[in-house]
């Protein structure tokens, strides 16, 4: 299933097992993307906050809810799950209560914009 809104774009995933990280980062990789690793602890949030790329996030493990706040909007991601947010949209994130892993990759921008370079989100507060 996928839903699409002018904002993001959510894809679930629906096989019969959950995708690897390997298989996840593949089909990134495929895709031009430069994925990264995240993880973090159970109920973790992140307040809200928009970036000047477009980004790709897929939940490797555990889950994430996604909140929109500007249209009060809630998505929860489980593994194999895709989300793309568009650039400049505001959103937080709730990590699970058994934590989270994440492949994330901001899209290739025109020609005309300098990608920003690719980073955890918090590199303080992220388990390694």
């Amino acid at each position: 299933m996928t839903t699409n809104h002018e904002s993001i774009k959510l894809t679930r995933w629906y096989g019969a097992q959950n995708p690897s990280q390997q298989t996840i980062a593949q089909r990134m990789e495929q895709e031009g993307l430069r994925p990264y690793r995240w993880t973090n602890d159970p109920n973790f949030r992140y307040a809200p906050r928009s970036h000047g790329y477009d980004k790709v996030l897929y939940c490797v493990q555990g889950s994430v809810e996604v909140i929109l706040p500007d249209t009060d909007e809630r998505v929860l991601l489980r593994p194999g799950d895709r989300l793309d947010v568009a650039r400049g949209v505001r959103h937080a994130q709730i990590i699970g209560p058994n934590g989270a892993q994440c492949l994330e990759s901001n899209k290739a921008a025109p020609a005309s914009q300098t990608l920003p370079q690719t980073r955890p989100l918090n590199p303080l507060r992220l388990k390694h």
